[in-house]
């Protein structure tokens, strides 16, 4: 399952739309607060249609907490401000670990998705459970969170005198190329017609 991260959004409609992507794909949607709406708005529900109660949605109060929550319950080290070095270290597969199984020797990477990015969002390898955070709407991703994870930033190619993409159609985008590399794990992938059928 790949994680969709939206950190502080702005515009119910595009997390609407973000949610139905989600609820499509099999992905879970994690909302950090604060919200410029109320969750339970028309306009996200609406933006959702019928897909809002299905959604996998996990809300944090903020990116400490949010960055506890994938460190498995709030573990005082943060794995995801070391180097790359020192987390490879960390999770080294002789110390002790509760879900050394499950986890099977791969930590989860947070991708940050910005335009500040240093790799296409093409150039990196996804891997099952990992994140993928999105900025809000009118400021993007903070610099001082971006600053710490400079390989883990990737972007979605532009022409330089445009400011973004719509950040509902950026998830998409990104989701997609994530899932594509998994192959699309328990998507549909072959369709037929309704009324006709195919000569």
């Amino acid at each position: 399952m790949i994680n969709i991260v939206l950190h502080e959004p702005e515009i119910p409609q595009n997390t609407g739309n973000i949610g139905r992507t989600c609820v499509i794909t099999g992905s879970r949607l994690h909302l950090i607060r604060p919200l410029g709406f109320r969750i339970n708005e028309k306009t996200v529900k609406r933006a959702g249609l019928d897909y809002w109660h299905k959604l996998d949605v996990t809300e944090h109060d903020n990116y400490e907490s949010f960055l506890s929550y994938v460190n498995h319950g709030g573990e005082k080290i943060d794995k995801l401000v070391m180097s790359r070095e020192d987390r490879q270290v960390y999770s080294n597969p002789d110390i002790p670990d509760d879900d050394a199984e499950g986890k099977k020797g791969y930590e989860p990477r947070i991708f940050y998705a910005t335009t500040k990015g240093k790799h296409r969002y093409t150039d990196v390898e996804f891997h099952d459970g990992d994140y993928i955070m999105f900025g809000r709407e009118s400021a993007g991703i903070p610099e001082e969170i971006l600053a710490v994870h400079p390989e883990d930033c990737i972007r979605i190619p532009m022409l330089p005198e445009e400011r973004s993409l719509n950040l509902a159609n950026s998830v998409a985008i990104v989701l997609y190329e994530a899932l594509r590399q998994l192959d699309f794990p328990g998507l549909e992938s072959e369709g037929e017609l309704h009324r006709l059928k195919y000569i």
